[in-house]
């Protein structure tokens, strides 16, 4: 198979002691999407529980609900293995990156949406998640530059197809150009009874990229918008793809090394949706405001 290059599909906002790559954007020639960027914000106001924090994305889709026994997979750069606010399964967890057999995170990126989708609730520090406590799986398809490829990340969704259990979610936060590879990839996961969560991209365009574009009864893509219902300015939209709208600007979660960070992007949204799967239905809040497209997605909410 041919290599190309994915790129994880968030906006870098305030990173707080995390390392990135100068280039978090690297994408293969034939991808033909463009880089994009927010200025730096502060974190956006969150509510005290004790010494932990509930986010506020978490409290806008009605999260922080204990779901110690769901699963979520993380297709991604990793999650911090050691992360005093992460529950990860460390036995199923796997890495597909070239020269790197660890599944642990290098990067930031995939332990910001673990702890979206599970940070740990009564713990007494950081931050809690949608679904708390749930068992996370690092399934490690990019490097320390937030980059990877498509054989790499079209077996990390088989892997999660092999293994995985009907009623698990699975969360895609990266954009990989056009790839049947990794849409079929998808497909042939979902109809196994797995929900697979999809950020619709940062590109302020039509959803057009793999697997953001791909459609099924247990695939959902996920737009992003502020703390006001607002439509983010950076991020994709279609109605022929996208489910629904979620939290995605200045977005507070686990970072590297113990620590915890704010993002934006629809890799912030669409854990915010993984999460709610694994706590019940999704049902709308209502609206977003201001739409690109003049179409008013539906705000996912438990």
């Amino acid at each position: 198979m041919t290599t190309q290059f994915l790129k994880a599909a968030f906006a870098l906002s305030l990173l707080l002691f995390v390392a990135c790559s100068k280039d978090n954007s690297l994408v293969s020639v034939d991808d033909g999407i463009s880089n994009h960027s927010v200025s730096n914000v502060p974190s956006a106001p969150n509510k005290s529980i004790s010494t932990e924090i509930i986010p506020w994305g978490v409290e806008c889709v009605g999260g922080g609900i204990a779901a110690p026994d769901k699963t979520a997979w993380i297709i991604d750069s990793g999650i911090d293995l050691t992360h005093p606010d992460l529950n990860v399964d460390l036995t199923r967890s796997i890495s597909f990156v070239k020269g790197s057999s660890s599944p642990t995170d290098e990067f930031g990126h995939g332990t910001h949406v673990a702890g979206v989708i599970g940070a740990i609730k009564g713990n007494g520090i950081g931050v809690v998640g949608v679904a708390a406590g749930a068992k996370l799986v690092s399934v490690r398809v990019m490097n320390k530059e937030g980059n990877g490829t498509i054989a790499a990340m079209v077996a990390g969704i088989e892997y999660v197809g092999a293994n995985g259990k009907p009623g698990d979610v699975a969360n895609i936060s990266f954009e990989a150009g056009s790839s049947l590879g990794i849409d079929n990839a998808v497909i042939a996961a979902s109809n196994k009874g797995i929900r697979f969560v999809i950020a619709a991209g940062n590109n302020a365009t039509i959803v057009s990229n793999s697997p953001a574009r791909v459609n099924g009864d247990n695939i959902y893509t996920v737009s992003a918008m502020d703390k006001n219902n607002l439509f983010a300015n950076f991020s994709n939209y279609g109605k022929s793809a996208v489910d629904y709208c979620a939290p995605g600007v200045e977005i507070y979660s686990t970072g590297l090394a113990g620590t915890y960070s704010s993002l934006n992007g629809t890799s912030m949204a669409a854990p915010h949706v993984a999460g709610l799967l694994l706590i019940g239905s999704i049902h709308s809040n209502g609206n977003v405001l201001g739409a690109t497209d003049g179409i008013a997605e539906p705000i996912a909410h438990h």
